[in-house]
């Protein structure tokens, strides 16, 4: 015997006894009116009840606002009733009719015709029809997710083509290999793979974020001390350029609730330092840059922080660990250029810190598993590199130090870029 929920419309009170021609026909049919509601508390009650069937009744005659208002109950179903959903009414018109099966339902009846079987035919009709469209939509889901998958695996291909320079086959082995090790979809570890590769891009750019709050720091004092001011002013122009371009792209990332806050604080550390960039460098205004320089810093160290803990991928710390090391050199470098301009004691006492941070990221980095022949050759330059930096410091006096300082604290930039770019695209991070 099925259990339906009768919809009355909503001139019925909940007491009033059913129209005697709904009653007959029900108990004829072997069905019973489980519980009953209006056009107005259908999809309450529907919900608290979760009825086996709905059937909507509307007696003759059935003015325009009755059909109305079931029309405006179904329309929160959005064309996806919970269960069964039929319809017994004076006859309607084809658009009524479209409106009708466009909402969800599943068959109708003219009131003239309504008697047990009938009733009961039309109560089969409605499961018969349900249990169609439920058959279809999980087919049509299965096959959503199947091109949804295909769309990842062929993004996954080409971005493991793109950064490792391997042919489509070889890329396609990897990412079946690494969803049969892991027990997991294609499709899963596709999306996977796509997600580690933007994360560990975010990083890379809130790293070079860190990177350019040092070196445009450096760039005003080295401009203020005159060496090679011509080229100082370029890079100055390229790396205030850099900055908006990483910010920009960053704004563009779903980074989450942490990341989307450290990118604000970021923005406003930016805006400071660009307006006291902005103003005439001379040796008062030089201590000022420096604070908003370490303000940016700061800001763009917790923003790296906070992507490297939203990705939740151990090998994305070596992405940062690399990054961070641009940043070192340009800090190195602002900081000792600083002592010696404006004898800044404060400067001068972070300089061995520095060094110090440096020279233990660069042994972790040479000791990682993470390498490869490029890796091995680049961290080697980076070590002469940084030798050559270390003597710049300590010849900081003469204008041969300096000059030094200046293009090794370049030179390193340039090598980690290299660096970060390879660990950002290497397989243990992109299959991580």
């Amino acid at each position: 015997m099925i259990s339906l929920l009768v919809v009355l419309p909503n001139e019925f009170a909940d007491s009033a006894p059913l129209p005697e021609q709904l009653r007959q026909a029900l108990a004829s049919a072997g069905a019973t009116a489980g519980e009953r509601a209006t056009c107005h508390t259908l999809v309450q009650r529907a919900g608290a009840l979760a009825p086996q069937q709905v059937l909507a009744w509307l007696p003759e005659p059935a003015p325009a606002q009755q059909l109305q208002a079931l029309l405006d109950a179904l329309g929160e179903w959005k064309g996806a009733p919970p269960c069964a959903l039929s319809l017994v009414s004076a006859p309607l018109d084809s658009a009524q009719h479209e409106a009708l099966v466009a909402l969800g339902v599943h068959a109708w009846l003219p009131l003239g015709a309504v008697d047990g079987a009938s009733l009961s035919a039309l109560t089969v009709l409605a499961q018969a029809r349900r249990g169609r469209e439920a058959a279809l939509r999980t087919e049509l889901d299965g096959l959503r997710t199947r091109m949804d998958e295909r769309k990842w695996v062929d993004r996954a291909k080409g971005l493991l083509m793109s950064s490792r320079g391997i042919g489509e086959d070889e890329a396609f082995g990897l990412l079946r290999g690494a969803a049969m090790h892991a027990n997991l979809r294609l499709g899963e570890v596709s999306r996977s793979v796509i997600e580690a590769a933007q994360w560990a891009d975010a990083i890379n750019r809130a790293g070079q974020l860190r990177m350019l709050s040092q070196r445009l720091v450096r760039i005003a004092a080295q401009m203020l001390a005159g060496i090679d001011v011509q080229r100082a002013r370029v890079l100055r122009t390229q790396s205030v350029e850099r900055v908006q371009q990483n910010l920009d792209h960053l704004a563009t990332l779903e980074l989450g609730a942490p990341g989307a806050g450290a990118l604000g604080e970021v923005q406003a550390a930016w805006s400071g330092l660009s307006a006291a960039l902005a103003a005439r460098a001379v040796p008062q205004a030089l201590a000022d840059i420096d604070q908003r320089g370490d303000d940016l810093l700061a800001a763009a160290e917790a923003l790296t922080d906070a992507l490297e803990a939203s990705g939740a991928r151990r090998a994305l710390r070596i992405v940062n660990i690399c990054g961070r090391q641009r940043m070192r050199a340009q800090r190195l470098a602002k900081d000792a250029l600083l002592a010696s301009a404006l004898a800044a004691g404060a400067s001068r006492e972070r300089l061995l810190p520095t060094m110090n941070e440096f020279e233990a990221a660069l042994l972790e980095l040479e000791r990682a598993p993470l390498s490869s022949p490029e890796i091995r050759a680049a961290l080697a330059a980076a070590r002469d590199e940084w030798l050559r930096l270390v003597g710049g410091v300590q010849a900081l006096e003469s204008p041969e130090g300096r000059a030094t300082l200046v293009r090794s604290s370049e030179a390193l930039v340039d090598t980690f870029e290299r660096l970060t770019a390879w660990y950002e695209h290497s397989l243990q991070v992109i299959m991580s």
